[in-house]
């Protein structure tokens, strides 16, 4: 019997009662299925009902097959090892006990003799070069990821279930996750925001607010989809407003035909060379007459209008964000940064960049590469002043705005609207509330305060801020922007950034972003 996954009429709320699945009905088979959608909308969620971490409040859940699941956090036990988290340690100790002749015999007939082996398949298939004594406190949070990675593979599960498996990897990591997915033959089911790794999948499930949307084929696939939808959007969008238009047009002559009747009715009565019975009779039946047409008219009017309503929020929906951004004047030769011999660290014995130079001239878009820990956050907190160098020299030649992970430019006690007039002073409350509604903050929602904001929305309101003043920094220095982010805000950021024409420095793992930018030149640390 195939493995299968299915959710029945469910239906799920959060704590303070808001509806996530209303009456969802969505199957999943034994292939590789990737599920988008906007954060809030429930992906998460969805993978613990199927795993059974949740019980839906109405509906049912049937699994048919084994089930292998990785979390967005691998927690961690003191003591434990990487034999651990595969789920290894006894049959390895019985081995071990084999080894040294000390296994008794059921323990040698209930030997697994090929577990090894096994093992250093799994742990190969996500290019992971530890042994399975080794502590999990001495790997990086992404290694362990890989390793719980490995977990599954030696298990073999009919499906896997992952929510965000690249975040927070390097790009080494990005690729071991991106290979095994593209080989793995059983079912799966994957939360991701990763454009790359969603191209492995065979078929994309959109999650919104209203259900889920099943599309065949991979993510390059469903982005052609969405922008045929977008199309066919944009010509329902013309025939509303034509219908509107000629509706209006149609109403103004029925109105223009009865003025010019009553016109002639009145005067015929005026002239009395018709009896009165006769003259009241003829205005009721055109007073009726036209009271019907004019009802006919007002609801084909107001069919119309909410045609060109729907049409216009369908645009809205599926139109890419785009924005104009004031110009940085920033000349093409002038020298933004330069680095010379830079050495520095947090331990005096271990440095962590050595003898680095650089320079970045004119509005060039640099992205700095590498393993985790190799020092690319150490080198953005270098140029920033955050930290000195042991020895060389920084210098920046002009102004500069850094966004790091946590967006620790904008004050989360006060809202998007507050801080943009505290990092522009000067700015008119028209101007503010006008470039806020360009990067989607229209309103109210100018109004929330930072510290409410998911991940997504706080780097726009950065980006709002530090690029919608009058003349935006010539340098923006960003670490990691899409981590965490869901792809409508990675798509909106990188609109932001392709608008943008000063110098750009960016760390990232994402090679998808990278090229959206239009990054030019890269270093590898």
């Amino acid at each position: 019997m195939p493995a299968t996954i299915t959710l029945s009429d469910i239906a799920w709320a959060t704590p303070d009662g808001r509806a996530l699945f209303p009456n969802l009905d969505l199957s999943f088979d034994g292939v590789r299925t990737g599920l988008v959608g906007r954060n809030g909308v429930g992906k998460t969620t969805l993978l613990k009902l199927i795993s059974g971490d949740l019980l839906p409040r109405a509906g049912k859940v049937t699994v048919s097959g084994t089930l292998g699941v990785l979390r967005q956090s691998v927690r961690v036990a003191p003591g434990q090892t990487v034999s651990h988290l595969l789920g290894t340690r006894e049959a390895l100790s019985v081995l071990r006990r084999a080894e040294a002749g000390e296994a008794g015999i059921d323990e040698l007939a209930a030997a697994d003799w090929t577990l090894e082996t096994r093992i250093a398949a799994a742990l190969a298939a996500v290019d992971l070069d530890v042994s399975p004594e080794t502590p999990l406190d001495a790997l990086s949070g992404g290694q362990r990821t890989r390793a719980a990675l490995a977990a599954l593979v030696l298990k073999r599960p009919d499906f896997i279930l992952l929510d965000e498996p690249t975040n927070n990897l390097d790009r080494d990591g990005r690729n071991a996750v991106i290979e095994l997915l593209r080989n793995w033959r059983n079912g799966a089911v994957v939360v991701s925001h990763d454009r790359e790794l969603l191209d492995t999948m065979d078929a994309i499930v959109e999650l919104t607010s209203l259900g889920a949307t099943r599309y065949g084929g991979n993510w390059s696939r469903y982005r052609e989809r969405k922008t045929t939808e977008l199309a066919a959007a944009r010509d329902d969008l013309v025939h509303a407003e034509q219908r509107v238009e000629e509706i209006e047009r149609r109403a103004q002559t029925t109105a223009e035909r009865k003025a010019r009747r009553d016109a002639a009715g009145r005067r015929k009565r005026a002239k009395g060379d018709m009896p009165r019975i006769l003259l009241n009779g003829l205005k009721n039946r055109s007073e009726n007459t036209a009271g019907g047409n004019a009802r006919l008219a007002e609801d084909r009017r107001e069919k119309a209008l909410d045609d060109l309503a729907s049409a216009r929020e369908r645009i809205e929906v599926l139109q890419p964000f785009s924005i104009v951004l004031p110009s940085t004047g920033l000349p093409p030769g002038k020298t933004v940064l330069r680095l010379h011999a830079i050495r520095a660290g947090y331990q005096p014995d271990r440095p962590i960049i050595r003898d680095l130079s650089l320079i970045i001239t004119g509005p060039e878009r640099l992205a700095v590469t590498g393993p985790n820990g190799s020092g690319k956050t150490t080198l953005l907190e270098l140029i920033a002043g955050r930290i000195s160098p042991w020895s060389g020299s920084v210098k920046i030649t002009t102004d500069f705005a850094m966004l790091d992970q946590q967006v620790s430019l904008l004050d989360p006690r006060l809202s998007i609207r507050d801080n943009f007039l505290r990092i522009n002073p000067g700015q008119s409350e028209n101007a503010c509330r006008a470039t806020l509604a360009r990067f989607m903050f229209r309103a109210d929602a100018a109004l929330q305060t930072v510290s409410s904001l998911s991940g997504g929305q706080m780097l726009r309101a950065g980006l709002a801020c530090v690029l919608g003043g009058k003349k935006p920094p010539p340098l923006l220095i960003l670490d990691e922007p899409t981590n965490h982010l869901d792809i409508d805000s990675i798509e909106t950021v990188e609109a932001g950034l392709r608008a943008y024409d000063g110098a750009l420095l960016v760390v990232s793992h994402d090679e998808t972003f990278l090229d959206a930018i239009e990054v030019s030149r890269k270093i590898e640390m």
